[in-house]
């Protein structure tokens, strides 16, 4: 039997699609081995989004060469995308794919493997205005989906290469999604997250469809207890989204919304198509569709040109919508992008005080958020063992809290009642009260 091995860098639609390919080898009859071991084929799953995932990419695939010069080496992904005579250039890469064509894999492995020449499959992203079906019907981690519902962004942010990587705006055919929604439900996951590249902007460039309607879809499928929604844009929370997670019952109470800047001439200069009072009015109503909501986001600090009182508004503004986690980026150039070759960048003694003082006030904040639900009973879905103590297992809550629970790893991937005892950052300690049996099931 035939073996390949894996890599995957970057964010969960490089994730969800190594996936994808792998279902492909296998049902080609290959066998999945590790990355440390002598593959006859691996396959790299590249990332772009900073110049720094250029590097681990290249990195991560002259391991490969040196691994198994015998082997055949595949590379796909966002870098092999935007840059594939690059990866070309390095001795031992065989197959180059970008972000299109990935079900090609396996033939042109075969062909590699009569002619022995490299293949450079790379065509321009740009012009692909279909999504590719690429189907994943079970997932390593038993406990939560990922459905991905399109592909691309048209947003051009001025500090992001993605657009370039991933071309243009595709959404996925709502038919499509909702069959493989049911899929996973019967291959028993209770929990979807909904997952793309600008996940919010489903339907967009689509005639009849729409997130809202895509939602009110998915909440009729039964046996599905949890929609979460990876990333939505402030720009993209329209009055029928709020509404119709308004009267949802299994959206759950946890939206990331990315920020990048609480600043107004930064979010100009960023290309952001939103201002700060925007941003915090949608926030509001969505906080009143869904009490309790949870808040997570993106920002990205000493932006070019970003003075102190720039950042004291961004500060201020995080400090006002009370986030219950932020992920701060400090900003790196991303050779490509308008802001790499923006005046004015800021230096790295600003950048890493900066970086600091709002990681210290997403701490605080998700303390602060956590501790609302001391003594409350909430729902979670165990999903694996606590390394630190064998007799406890770890999961998140409908609104995105991570909890530690003393459990029988039997419950991994039932929904349980649970009481938060003790809530912290990054981990709440809490205690088992019941497990929420299915009325459906019990029905039947």
């Amino acid at each position: 039997m035939p073996t390949v091995a894996f890599h995957t860098l970057g964010c969960k639609v490089n994730h969800y699609e190594t996936e994808s390919i792998w279902q492909l080898f296998q049902q080609a009859g290959y066998e999945k081995i590790e990355y440390e071991q002598i593959s006859d084929v691996y396959v790299i799953n590249t990332c772009t989004v900073t110049n720094t995932g250029d590097k681990k990419s290249r990195q991560v695939i002259r391991r490969a060469i040196r691994q198994n010069p015998e082997a055949v080496v595949c590379v796909t992904g966002c870098y092999a995308q935007t840059s594939p005579a690059e990866v070309m250039a390095i001795p031992g890469v065989d197959i180059v794919v970008g972000t299109q064509d990935r079900h090609k894999l396996l033939p042109y492995i075969e062909k590699f493997q009569k002619e022995r020449e490299p293949i450079n499959a790379v065509g321009n992203i740009m012009k692909a205005r279909v999504y590719e079906e690429l189907d994943v019907p079970s997932f390593t981690d038993r406990t939560r989906a990922s459905l991905k519902i399109q592909e691309g962004c048209n947003n051009f942010c001025t500090f992001c290469i993605i657009p370039w990587a991933r071309g243009l705006m595709r959404s996925r055919k709502p038919e499509d999604v909702i069959e493989q929604a049911k899929q996973l439900v019967k291959a028993g996951y209770k929990e979807i997250v909904l997952t793309g590249i600008h996940t919010g902007g489903y339907g967009e460039d689509m005639k009849d469809t729409s997130l809202a309607s895509l939602l009110a879809e998915l909440e009729t499928i039964s046996g599905l207890k949890r929609i979460r929604i990876s990333s939505i844009e402030a720009s993209q929370i329209t009055d029928d989204v709020i509404e119709v997670i308004d009267r949802s019952e299994k959206v759950v109470r946890h939206l990331h919304v990315p920020l990048q800047s609480g600043s107004n001439t930064v979010l100009k200069r960023m290309r952001r198509k939103y201002t700060t009072n925007f941003y915090k009015e949608r926030v509001n109503r969505l906080k009143k569709a869904l009490p309790g909501l949870a808040v997570t986001s993106d920002v990205i600090v000493a932006f070019p040109g970003e003075t102190e009182d720039e950042f004291q508004e961004t500060f201020d503004f995080i400090r006002e919508i009370g986030f219950s986690e932020l992920h701060v980026f400090p900003f790196s150039k991303r050779t490509g992008t308008p802001a790499a070759r923006m005046e004015d960048q800021v230096g790295n003694d600003v950048k890493n005080d900066r970086v600091h003082k709002l990681i210290e006030l997403s701490n605080q904040q998700a303390k602060e958020y956590a501790s609302v639900f001391e003594g409350e009973v909430l729902e979670m879905i165990p999903e694996e063992d606590d390394h630190d103590n064998s007799d406890y297992l770890i999961g998140y809550t409908d609104n995105y809290m991570k909890v530690k629970v003393p459990l029988n790893k039997k419950m991994i991937g039932e929904i349980v009642k649970v009481r938060i005892d003790q809530a912290g950052y990054p981990y709440n300690i809490g205690s088992f009260v019941k497990v929420v049996k299915d009325p459906e099931v019990e029905l039947v």
